[in-house]
C-alpha cells in the first residue's frame, strides 16, 4: 500500500460523502470522536533501526487512566512488520529514546524504573526480558550516545547544586528559570564519558555550561555536542556544535559562531557521516534573528573546517541522517502546511522528497541498507510506522486501529489575501454531516511559537469540534513557518498586528465561502496561540467566545517572570530604555475596554515559559469589567499539560465554553 495515495484517495472519498450524503455517512459510520477518545490515542515517537537492517525500535507513549500518567515503553518490529513485541513491560516505569548495539542484539534506553526512579541508561537483550542499569549517576541521565565499541557512554547528567529542598534558593546566573527545569540557581547539564567495563565517569565539558545531544563518531575516537560560549552563554542564544575526543582534552569550535546551530529545542541530533569525517547540523540565522529564521542544512568538513549550505534554502529541516555510502542526507523538510522526508545528493545537490501528499512526516531513521524507517501522520491518523523503500511505502505499525471504525473529518488546504494583500493559508475542517448552503459554529483555532504552522495532522480536538457541530479554521498567519523567512519574520516586534489582519482574513474568508455563520463564532488557542486570541478580541468585537490558553495581554509582566529575558531584550529591548515598544504589544491588558468577549482562561501553576500572571492579568481586568470570564489553573504543571485528567477536563472545558456561547442562543 502507498501511503500517501491511500490517504489522498480516503480523503477524497470522505470528502464525496460528507458534501452530497453527510447523514446518511453518519448512519452506516456511527463512531464520531469523542472527549474519552482521548485517553485511548497511542503515540509514536523516535524510530531506531538497527544497521543490519532486521529490527527497528520504536517508543509508544499512551495515557494509563489506572494511575492518570502517560506511560512509555519500546517496542520491537521487523523490517518486513511481520514480527512486533513490546520490548519493556514493567508496570508504571517508562522506557523511552532506545539505541541498538552494533550488533543489533541488544537495545539500550532510557527508563525509570529503577528502585529510586530517577532516570538512567539500561540495556535489554532483544529476545529477553532481562534488563540492566547501565549507569548509576546522582543527577541522573537527561541524554545519552552509546559508543561503537558498546563499552561507552557519553552521557549528560545535571550536576547537583548543593543546595537542600528546605533551604533558600540562590540566583546569581541571568537566565534562571526553565521551564521543565524550574529555577536554574547553579544546575547544569554536563558531558561524561562512562566505562560500562568499570563504571569509570571521566568528565568532557566544562561545568559552567550546559550540554546537548551528544553523538559519538562511527569510528569511537570523537564526540560532538551542543553547547554555548562559555562566556556568559545565559546573555545569547548562540548554540555551537563542539568537537571532543573520546578521552577527553580542549573542546573544538566547529560551527559558525554568532549563529543559531542545532538549536536543541528541534530535537535533531547532529549527524555523522559513516567515515566520520563530515557531521550535518540544523543552521539558523544569526543570533538577533532568533526562531524567525528558517533552520536550514549544513556540513561541515571536519578536517577543512569548510561549512557548506544544502538543499531548498529559506526552509527548515530536522533530523538530519547520512546514507550508508555517505554520499547522500536523508532530513525532513517543512513545506506549507506539510513536512516531507527528502534525499539530497550531496555531489550535485540535487534533492528528491520522497513522500508527497496531505501529511506530516514527523521522524525516521536509515539502515545499513537505505530502508527508512518513518513516522508519518496524517489529519485522519496519528503517527504510524512506514517502511520507505526508493519510491516505495509501506505500512508497518498502527498502534491506533481502532480509529478505522471512526468517521472523521479531513483537513483542507484553502488560501486567501490578507487586508494588506498578502496570501495567507490556512487549513478548514468542515462538521461531519456537513450540508452544502448551512451555515455552522466555527472555530477558529491559533498556533503557538508563533514560529510553528498547523499541518495536516492528525488533531484530535478538531475531530471532537467537527463531530459536535462546529467547522474549524486553523490559521497560518504571519510569524509561521513552512514559507520562509520573510513571511516568519513580518511580525518581529510587532505582534498582534500583521498577525491579527491575517486572522480576521479568514475568518472573513469562511463566512464569504457560506461555511461559517457570522454570529457564531469562537476563536482560541495556547501558548502564543493564547497571546493571539487576546489580540484578535482586543482588536474585533464580533467574536462570541474566546479560550485563551497560557497566555498572556501585558508583555511587560513577563519580563524577569518567565524564561525569555534574552529572547525580549533582542526583539523589544529593555522595559525601562523601550517602554513604548512594550505597551504596543501589550494592548490587550492596557487597553481591554475593547474585548467584550466571554473569554475562557487557562495556565499552569508551574509554568516558567508564559507563566500564569499572564492570565490572571487578562482575567481579572475581563472580570473587573464584568465580562463574562473564568480562570482555570493547573497544578503541579507545566506550560504544556501531561497528565491525562488535565488534559480531559481541558478539553471539555473547552467544549463546554463554546457550546454555551455559540450553541444556546
Amino acid at each position: 500500500m502507498h501511503i500517501a495515495a491511500a490517504t489522498t484517495l480516503k480523503k477524497f472519498f470522505w470528502m464525496l460523502i460528507i458534501s452530497s450524503t453527510g447523514l446518511a455517512a453518519q448512519a452506516r459510520c456511527a463512531q464520531t470522536m469523542e472527549i474519552a477518545d482521548l485517553q485511548r490515542i497511542a503515540d509514536l515517537s523516535a524510530p531506531v533501526a538497527a544497521s543490519q537492517g532486521h529490527r527497528i525500535a520504536y517508543t509508544v507513549t499512551q495515557p494509563d487512566p489506572t494511575i492518570n500518567k502517560s506511560i512509555s515503553h519500546i517496542w520491537l518490529i521487523s523490517a518486513d512488520g511481520r514480527q512486533q513485541k513490546q520490548l519493556t513491560t514493567p508496570a508504571g516505569s517508562n522506557a523511552w529514546q532506545a539505541q541498538f548495539s552494533s550488533d543489533g542484539t541488544r537495545v539500550n534506553y532510557l527508563s525509570d524504573r529503577g528502585a529510586d526512579h530517577s532516570t538512567q541508561v539500561w540495556m535489554q537483550p532483544v529476545d529477553a526480558d532481562d534488563a540492566q542499569q547501565l549507569t548509576h549517576l546522582e543527577g541522573g541521565v537527561l541524554d545519552y550516545s552509546l559508543a561503537p565499541d558498546g563499552h561507552h557512554l557519553a552521557v549528560v547528567s545535571e550536576i547537583p547544586n548543593g543546595e537542600t529542598e528546605d533551604g533558600p534558593i540562590v540566583i546569581d546566573r541571568y537566565q534562571f528559570k526553565d521551564d521543565e527545569r524550574g529555577y536554574l540557581t547553579r544546575k547544569r547539564r554536563a558531558l561524561f564519558s562512562i566505562s560500562l567495563d568499570d563504571q569509570s565517569v571521566l568528565p568532557l565539558s566544562n561545568t559552567a555550561i550546559d550540554v546537548w545531544l551528544p553523538a559519538w563518531s562511527p569510528d569511537g575516537k570523537s564526540i560532538v555536542y551542543v553547547s554555548k560560549r562559555e562566556h556568559e552563554g545565559d546573555r545569547h542564544t548562540g548554540f555551537n556544535l563542539y568537537l571532543i575526543s573520546a578521552t577527553g582534552g580542549t573542546p573544538r569550535l566547529i560551527s559558525r559562531d554568532g549563529y543559531i546551530n542545532n538549536d536543541p529545542d528541534h530535537l535533531s541530533r547532529p549527524a555523522w557521516s559513516p567515515d566520520s569525517t563530515q557531521i550535518a547540523y540544523l543552521q539558523g540565522g544569526p543570533e538577533k534573528q532568533l526562531e524567525y529564521a528558517p533552520w536550514e542544512l549544513a556540513t561541515v568538513n571536519l578536517q577543512s573546517g569548510a561549512i557548506k549550505k544544502i538543499g531548498k534554502p529559506d526552509r527548515n529541516y530536522t533530523h538530519p541522517q547520512f546514507s550508508a555510502d555517505g554520499r547522500a542526507l536523508y532530513a525532513i523538510i517543512e513545506e506549507s502546511r506539510t513536512a516531507y522526508l527528502t534525499r539530497i545528493d550531496l555531489h550535485s545537490g540535487k534533492a528528491q522528497n520522497l513522500t508527497s501528499g496531505q501529511r506530516m512526516d514527523v521522524d525516521f531513521s536509515v539502515d545499513a541498507t537505505d530502508h527508512v524507517a518513518l513516522l508519518t501522520c496524517d489529519a485522519l491518523h496519528p503517527c504510524r510506522l512506514t517502511s520507505v523503500v526508493a519510491d516505495s511505502e509501506n505500512l508497518l505499525a498502527d498502534h491506533n486501529p481502532w480509529l478505522a471504525d471512526y468517521m472523521l473529518a479531513p483537513s483542507e488546504d484553502i488560501q486567501f489575501n490578507s487586508k494588506d494583500g498578502t496570501l495567507v493559508q490556512a487549513l478548514l475542517v468542515r462538521p461531519l454531516g456537513y450540508q452544502p448552503g448551512q451555515r455552522y459554529p466555527t472555530i477558529v483555532r491559533l498556533h503557538g511559537g508563533p514560529q510553528y504552522q498547523f499541518s495536516h495532522e492528525f488533531m484530535l480536538d478538531w475531530q471532537v469540534y467537527a463531530a459536535h457541530g462546529y467547522a474549524v479554521l486553523a490559521v497560518n498567519p504571519r510569524g509561521s513557518t513552512g514559507r520562509g523567512f520573510e513571511y516568519c519574520n513580518a511580525i518581529w516586534a510587532d505582534w498582534g498586528n500583521k498577525d491579527v489582519q491575517d486572522v480576521l482574513a479568514a475568518t472573513n474568508y469562511v463566512i464569504k465561502t457560506g461555511i461559517a455563520d457570522k454570529n457564531r463564532l469562537g476563536v482560541g488557542g495556547w501558548s502564543y496561540g493564547g497571546m493571539l486570541t487576546d489580540y484578535v478580541i482586543a482588536s474585533d468585537t464580533r467574536f462570541k467566545a474566546a479560550i485563551a490558553g497560557a497566555g498572556t495581554g501585558n508583555i511587560l509582566t513577563n519580563y524577569g517572570s518567565d524564561e525569555y529575558a534574552v529572547f525580549l531584550e533582542y526583539e523589544l529591548g529593555t522595559p525601562w530604555k523601550n517602554r513604548d515598544a512594550y505597551l504596543k504589544v501589550s494592548y490587550p491588558f492596557f487597553h481591554n475596554e475593547r474585548i467584550v468577549t466571554p473569554t475562557l482562561f487557562f495556565c499552569s501553576a508551574l509554568d516558567f515559559n508564559v507563566p500564569c500572571a499572564g492570565s490572571e492579568q487578562m482575567y481579572q481586568a475581563l472580570s473587573s469589567r464584568r465580562v463574562p470570564t473564568q480562570l482555570v489553573i493547573y497544578r503541579d504543571q507545566h506550560h504544556e499539560p501531561d497528565v491525562p485528567s488535565n488534559l480531559t477536563d481541558r478539553l471539555t472545558r473547552y467544549l463546554n465554553w463554546y457550546d454555551r456561547y455559540l450553541k444556546q442562543q
